[in-house]
């Protein structure tokens, strides 16, 4: 039997007055949250014999860890944070953590850091994506956002009110419905009672810039960036605090056009301006030490120009769009009792986004040469969603135990949709365009507008086990339904296991395996409603049909499959940690994947050889698209990480990935290239990057010599290789030549470095670490200027086969210069 005590303390701050309604962590076998009382006071029960800590993180103060002592009361001094120049890595612990969600291969970067890396325009999420999982793409569905701990369609906040960013935390938590490399997770800046603020200018201009290597001249640019957030105590009392972000950004963008039309080259430089309008507000108020509220309103309007164009793509055939969402988030949070916490959140939202094509002309794309015309694609898309996450922490003895149910999406969607009214012709080459011959037209006509309501719901239980001092154990079992989908058996068990060999912590091994399940999302249910042969045709033309009367063709019909089933996928993992030194931590780990039920599309009318492709089986009906869940994919990969000190003052982090991805998942709208015989599709998926290596971190080498860097170098993506030509006349140029498998075409690999020089000036000297502070700094992207081709193009009737039509930018120099308090 084990023994229990309690815990007694209370926390003070620097002018030794009681801080009220923080939270206090006890770490360890009977780990434990509280909130401290009204008095500073807070109290664990029912602990454990065994090393326990005591943690507090509280904006504005140093982190504080100390020993937990069972049978005294501790008093705890809490000291004002320190502005430092130099800021590790999301503040690297001393020691490795037993816990199964502390795994060492999470990229864990908090404010510090986040504010020194070189980072494009102030898009964070961006310069941490680079260590996402290669294989998202090929596994369709996304990237799953978590802000403040629940799922959110966007951050909600600007950057400079963002505290932290992680990236594969706790793999196999059961609380998130897709795995750890799929998932950012994003911790916003608390209230406080003294007001801190950030205010943020960036510029960037052509006259910096080096020429993209696909322009004729030098596109010229120029963007500017308003960005700040504020945060403090509203009124006399420490009860409510308030926090508010916003930013404005005028970007003077150019988009490069390389194409080859009937006349020869297109090459040209083609404005492509955005405005874009951020804001929010969030009240925090504390009715008692025991729960807490907050509301925020979200505003984002966005609007882009010539938007689609670039590459092979001309300037009518482009579009212009514009987003604007608004939201509301409630947020309560309570502490029911010393070993139970609750949380409710709930989310109500907004949007609306326009897109009209710049010219109202029928679209002419020739294979992998130029599109040109206008782009068809006039719609309108509407939301009203919901978004209710309830979630209960309960501790008890060795047991931690998390359960709760979420409606990540509860909305009425509406679109309207008006493209292709005009319609949209294909050439296989310009020899073909030249005699007006297409090998297949799109047009459609009818009722475009569709609503219908999209539903998910989900729900999970865990369990973190604390076996003995060098064993935990975490089990979960997850939930997940989707209307539209008629499987009902998507539970999700989930398992990690860390093991702390002869009891010390030097060395952790970890492992863990998961199911997950993918959702939709809502574009196959506006295409299965819309496309019925009914409600708006769509007539996917071949040949001598192009020039008919419509009323004398039959229409294409999408469905899906009456089989079909939501995405899953097991993902199973073998991880090694060694601490090297106090703030430094190497990772070595195996994941495998497995995935199957994944999405593509198939024409279920497609032409037959036996017929030499001479008519469809169905004459009564044109393409019958049928939405199948009949993909598979694989994925091995071999991280190797680095964290924390990697030099004398240097600090970041490091990856090495090996990494092997094949399927046939060609995605919701992907079609094989025979789908009267699609098993030829499994190989390399579009993102496989064999070798991929990452870097990014700050050195501090002088008060005048003080650097953030990013290094981002992988192997080549694959292309497609087809023949350009429709010579199954099932409507698509997806042809390969014979006995090609698909993705057969190897594209270049990418090295990239980019370099941020800071220096911080303090306002008031005097002050040293606590005065205000303004920075000024220079990114340099792309530093070397080297030529990252994508856009490699695979069609044989192309003049540009073999070859890329766009590249990633060349050097892009921005000037910063940011003011903290």
């Amino acid at each position: 039997m084990w023994a229990q005590q309690s815990i007694v303390g209370v926390v003070l701050d620097p002018g030794k007055t009681p801080v009220a309604g923080i939270p206090v962590q006890l770490q360890g076998p009977s780990a434990q949250t509280a909130l401290t009382s009204a008095s500073g006071e807070f109290r664990f029960d029912g602990v454990n014999l065994g090393a326990h800590q005591i943690f507090i993180a509280v904006e504005g103060f140093e982190p504080l860890r100390v020993k937990a002592a069972q049978g005294r009361r501790l008093n705890l001094n809490l000291k004002l944070a320190a502005r430092r120049d130099r800021i590790d890595v999301d503040e690297a612990p001393s020691r490795l953590s037993l816990e199964t969600g502390e795994n060492a291969s999470a990229i864990s970067v908090e404010r510090g850091l986040l504010d020194n890396l070189p980072s494009l325009d102030l898009d964070l999420v961006a310069t941490l994506g680079r260590f996402m999982d290669g294989g998202a793409a090929a596994a369709g569905g996304g990237t799953q956002l978590i802000v403040d701990g629940v799922e959110a369609r966007n951050v909600g906040v600007t950057p400079s009110a963002i505290q932290e960013i992680k990236i594969n935390n706790n793999p196999y938590a059961a609380e998130y419905p897709r795995w750890s490399r799929r998932r950012i997770e994003i911790l916003t800046k608390s209230g406080v009672d003294k007001f801190h603020g950030t205010v943020n200018f960036v510029f960037r201009d052509y006259h910096f810039n080096a020429r993209d290597a696909y322009a004729a001249t030098r596109p010229q640019e120029q963007r500017k960036i308003f960005e700040g957030s504020l945060l403090g105590p509203l009124g006399s009392g420490k009860k409510t605090s308030f926090l508010l972000s916003g930013m404005r950004e005028n970007e003077q963008l150019q988009a490069v056009v390389n194409a080859v039309g009937p006349s020869g080259p297109v090459q040209e430089n083609v404005a492509a301006p955005q405005f874009n309008t951020h804001g929010s507000v969030r009240v925090n108020h504390a009715f008692s030490d025991k729960h807490a509220v907050f509301g925020q309103v979200n505003y984002q309007d966005r609007w882009l120009n010539n938007q689609g164009v670039g590459g092979l793509v001309t300037e009518r055939a482009g579009v212009h769009s514009r987003f604007r969402e608004d939201e509301f988030v409630f947020n309560h949070r309570a502490v029911l009792s010393s070993n139970t916490l609750s949380q409710f959140r709930f989310l109500l939202g907004r949007y609306w986004a326009p897109m009209d094509s710049n010219s109202a002309m029928p679209k002419v794309s020739v294979s992998d040469a130029i599109v040109f015309g206008g782009a068809q694609a006039d719609r309108l898309s509407t939301e009203f969603h919901t978004a209710i996450t309830w979630m209960m922490a309960h501790t008890r003895g060795r047991h931690s135990l998390k359960f709760g149910i979420n409606v990540p999406d509860w909305s009425r969607r509406g679109l309207s949709d008006r493209t292709n009214q005009l319609g949209s012709l294909f050439f296989a080459s310009l020899a073909d365009l030249e005699v007006n011959r297409p090998y297949s037209g799109v047009r459609q006509a009818g009722d475009p507008r569709v609503i219908f309501v999209e539903k998910n719901i989900g729900g999970f239980i865990s369990d973190e086990y604390q076996v003995r001092p060098g064993i935990s154990i975490n089990a979960g079992l997850r939930y997940d339904w989707q209307n539209y989908f008629g499987d009902r058996n998507n539970i999700q068990p989930r398992l990690a296991v860390a093991w702390a060999p002869r009891g010390q912590r030097k060395w952790i091994i970890r492992a863990g395996s998961g199911i997950f399940y993918e959702r939709s999302g809502p574009n196959p249910i506006f295409d299965i409603l819309r496309f019925n042969g009914v409600q708006l045709r769509r007539f996917v033309l071949s040949g001598a049909d192009i020039g008919r009367p419509l009323d004398q063709l039959p229409s294409a019909i999408d469905r899906l499959h009456p089989q079909v089933q939501l995405p899953g996928i097991m993902q199973y993992s073998l991880a090694l940690e060694r601490q090297l030194s106090r703030k430094s931590i190497l990772s070595v780990q195996y994941t495998g994947v497995h995935g199957w039920h994944y999405f593509r599309s198939r024409d279920a009318n497609a032409p037959e050889p036996s017929t030499g492709f001479a008519f469809r089986p169905d004459p009564t009906v044109g393409q019958f698209r049928q939405i199948e869940s009949a993909a598979r994919w694989r994925g091995d990969s071999f991280d190797v990480m680095l964290r924390g000190d990697i030099a004398p003052r240097v600090s970041g982090m490091i990856m090495y990935a090996w990494v092997k991805m094949r399927t046939d998942g060609l995605g919701l709208n992907g079609f094989p290239a025979a789908s009267y015989d699609p098993q030829g599709e499994f190989s390399r998926a579009d993102s496989d990057r064999r070798h991929r290596f990452t870097a990014l971190g700050t050195a501090s080498l002088h008060r005048w010599a003080n650097f953030g860097f990013g290094v981002e170098a992988s192997t080549g993506a694959p292309f497609n290789l087809t023949t350009g030509s429709d010579q199954n006349r099932d409507g698509m140029a997806l042809d390969r030549p014979a006995g090609l498998a698909r993705n057969q075409g190897d594209g270049p690999g990418l090295f990239q470095v980019d370099l941020r020089w800071y220096r911080d000036f303090p306002v008031r000297p005097s002050m040293r670490d606590q005065s205000p502070k303004v920075q000024i700094s220079v990114d340099s992207f792309n530093i070397f200027n080297r030529l990252n081709a994508r856009t490699y193009l695979g069609a044989l009737s192309s003049p540009f086969f073999g070859q890329a039509v766009a590249s990633l930018p060349a050097r892009r120099i921005q000037f910063g210069c940011r003011f903290q308090f």
